[in-house]
């Protein structure tokens, strides 16, 4: 198949939302969840009983780091709610973009404008870009024109360091598989590289997903793969990767470290695509070409 045609595809697959049917998997991991909270709190009111039948001083004591225990448990499970949150606060606002420029109403492309300024005002690496479209407020312009300013000027600069990222992560996957002798190690290593590619694309974006809001971004971006047709290697990407040196020839561990660079390099465009807070206009959306041949160098100029 084409690389170009997959590109096109993928694009058009970012604004396609699934529809979700009902889940019994989630409704049996609900359940299972729920019966071992119950299970955790009548064992812990027990043994608080038996203490207090004790001794006092005993009971009172587990019933402090029981509740350090609690509070430490809900500010986890807030911390990952907001990340959940956040991660899902750029989705809805690339959608309200897309729909924005689409139809051309300019009270909706003004309330895409307030919320890309409202979710970076704090960035202090952003300042300088911020000042300056704060700069060409007092300048007649269009909603629309507006949007893409923030595009040209805010996110250009995000999606530069997101690439470095992706091509990092990449070459670090490619290299890490060519020299680990056993593919166990491979596929954690992979993973963790992986994950963690995720959570600093979605936190540059503003994302900062916690634990489960990487995971949840990981199915996110399978899920994106899978409608885009993009999870099937091409035969001329692989060629391109592993045949331009003597890597391929010399040693099919390279070989198979260039393809696994080039999926990791895919999963990351495509997480950039679904992090990314306005949809690519102005801007020109990253490909895997772009980044080919960085992978193939197998950690050349990692850095």
């Amino acid at each position: 198949s084409d690389p170009v045609e997959d590109v096109q595809v993928a694009q058009q697959a970012a604004s396609v939302k699934l529809r979700r049917s009902f889940r019994w998997g989630g409704l049996l991991a609900s359940s299972l969840t729920l019966l071992a909270g119950m299970l955790v709190t009548l064992s812990a009111v027990n043994m608080i009983e038996e203490l207090f039948a004790r001794a006092g001083w005993l009971g009172w004591t587990a019933v402090a780091f029981t509740a350090l225990s609690s509070i430490a448990l809900l500010a986890l499970i807030a911390r990952e709610v907001l990340a959940l949150l956040r991660l899902r606060q750029l989705g809805k606002l690339q959608a309200n973009a897309a729909n924005a420029l689409n139809s051309g109403d300019r009270e909706a492309c003004g309330n895409v404008l307030s919320d890309v300024r409202s979710l970076y005002a704090k960035r202090t690496d952003l300042r300088w870009q911020l000042d300056r479209l704060a700069q060409s407020e007092q300048d007649i312009m269009d909603p629309e024109d507006r949007i893409r300013l923030i595009e040209r000027d805010l996110l250009t600069s995000l999606d530069e360091n997101a690439t470095r990222i992706i091509a990092r992560s990449a070459r670090r996957v490619g290299l890490t598989t060519a020299i680990l002798p056993a593919a166990t190690l491979d596929i954690l290593v992979v993973g963790y590289q992986n994950l963690a590619m995720l959570r600093a694309i979605a936190g540059l974006y503003g994302g900062r997903p916690g634990t489960l809001g990487s995971f949840r971004l990981a199915r996110m971006v399978v899920s994106h793969l899978a409608v885009a047709g993009s999870l099937a290697m091409t035969d001329t990407m692989v060629q391109q990767a592993i045949g331009r040196g003597l890597l391929g020839r010399l040693s099919s561990r390279f070989g198979e470290g260039a393809v696994n660079g080039i999926m990791t390099a895919r999963i990351g465009l495509a997480a950039l695509e679904l992090c990314r807070p306005l949809p690519f206009g102005t801007s020109k959306a990253p490909t895997l070409g772009d980044l080919v041949g960085e992978i193939s160098g197998l950690g050349a100029g990692d850095r």
